[in-house]
């Protein structure tokens, strides 16, 4: 099983597991963000679950939902979070997650230190999945050394996209519908409970109110950046300069927005991807890409996040480089990809830590990609890792050849194979007399 760090939404009233977010290694603030997002759309059906995993709640048909969210709905419920409570971990404290409640209309109401009451549902939702799922897959370790078995490395057979698939039919096949015991409402304690029967209750009492995130709120929850002239270079995010078509109209111009950033253009930068930015037209309000000067015009480059861009920094930073222009660092950006090994022996010359990092820039960039699209995307395989560095080998390659044409002014002709000359002409033709040197004339009658 693969080693991964998931965050949970959890409905307290309800006990519903609204969303959850598998990542590598570590979570940041941007998946908690989007996290937040997923609670307000609905999940998608997919394509290896039956009639049974459908909308069931009455009062409210499925084909109405449907209708409403341009897909056939899943059985998970999806609203607007009112209310959220987290712990004190640093993703949560992030001032950028907190400007997300804010825009999100959410309160928060932070756990207190020591006092496990607000918020153990959401700890005993961690454990049950625990007991009920994680310990009868292959490959668990467990929490401790006493729980592991003989050789569980050896049973790794689940990847990060079969392990999402398995957690989302597992909440809506089982969790949503089984019976919650103890946990029962204060008003019905003897009666039988499900999260879905505690959300159907729900409506009984405040209705259901069906409004669903703009696709432009994805825009909306990236980190953003207050620029105060769009210059003719571009704008620089996070040691990057990057440019569009977009920014013409307003270069070498102050922003009209009032408010917090009052006099400044703001561009969004995507942590997971940073191939590219966002800009807001002022007067369309339409989102546009800005790419990264240092892109190539042709060809692809591998995904890369902050971690890569931070290292890519410190690596110009040691080798006292002072680029006139972002395009002259791609070279030096496709060697940290490619881990500076040929692929031939990339099996023995990479380490473990290595190989995590270029899977987990290829998780989060899907993950990105998967963000921006209006209704979420099926998931589809990572790209494997030796592709990977054949891609980030085969743009250095044609990084360098770009630039070694560009150097040369005017491109030699192409030399003619050895021996070209005899298969062109005849051997035994003899040559023309030569008629450059003058004919004698007559002799001088003064002679």
């Amino acid at each position: 099983m693969l080693n991964c760090v998931h965050n949970l939404a959890l409905d307290v009233f309800t006990h519903s597991l609204c969303a959850f977010r598998l990542t590598l290694v570590s979570d940041t603030a941007v998946d908690a963000a989007m996290m937040l997002r997923d609670v307000m759309l609905p999940l998608p059906m997919r394509p290896e679950w039956g009639p049974e995993m459908e909308w069931p709640y009455p009062g409210l048909p499925s084909a109405l939902v449907a209708e409403f969210a341009g897909h056939p709905v899943a059985g998970l419920p999806f609203f607007s979070p009112e209310t959220v409570t987290t712990d004190h971990g640093s993703v949560y404290r992030n001032h950028h997650l907190v400007e997300v409640e804010r825009r999100l209309g959410c309160n928060i109401l932070p756990a207190r230190a020591l006092r496990p009451p607000d918020k153990h549902a959401v700890e005993r939702a961690f454990g049950a999945i625990r007991t009920l799922l994680f310990e009868h897959l292959p490959g668990y370790t467990g929490v401790d050394a006493a729980d592991r078995g003989a050789a569980p490395e050896d049973e790794e057979v689940l990847t990060l996209e079969e392990m999402e698939h398995l957690v989302a039919t597992w909440i809506v096949g089982i969790w949503q519908r089984r019976h919650l015991g103890e946990y029962a409402p204060a008003w019905d304690v003897g009666g039988s409970h499900s999260p879905n029967t505690l959300f159907a209750a729900s409506f009984e009492q405040t209705g259901l109110g069906l409004r669903l995130p703009q696709p432009d709120l994805y825009y909306e929850l990236l980190p953003s950046h207050p620029i105060s002239v769009l210059r003719e270079r571009g704008v620089k995010i996070k040691g990057l300069w990057y440019y569009g078509d977009a920014l013409e109209p307003y270069l070498n111009e102050r922003s009209t927005r009032g408010g917090r950033f009052k006099g400044r253009w703001c561009v969004h930068r995507e942590p997971r991807d940073r191939r590219t930015v966002f800009f807001q037209d002022p007067l369309t309000h339409d989102w546009h890409e800005l790419r990264w000067t240092g892109l190539p015009p042709v060809g692809t480059v591998p995904a890369f996040g902050d971690r890569r861009v931070s290292e890519l920094l410190a690596a110009a930073r040691e080798a006292d480089m002072r680029p006139r222009t972002d395009a002259e660092l791609l070279p030096l950006l496709l060697e940290i990809l490619a881990a500076r090994a040929p692929v031939s022996s990339w099996k023995t010359a990479t380490t473990r830590s290595e190989r995590i990092n270029h899977a987990r820039d290829e998780t989060q960039a899907r993950a990105a990609a998967e963000d921006r699209a209006a209704a979420p995307a099926p998931v589809s395989p990572v790209t494997p890792m030796l592709q990977r560095v054949e891609q980030a080998v085969s743009g250095l390659d044609a990084e360098r050849r770009h630039r070694r044409e560009e150097a040369v002014l005017r491109r030699p002709t192409k030399p003619a194979r050895l021996g070209a000359s005899y298969r062109t002409g005849n051997l035994f033709l003899l040559p023309e007399d030569d008629t450059d040197h003058p004919q004698p004339g007559p002799p001088d009658e003064g002679a």
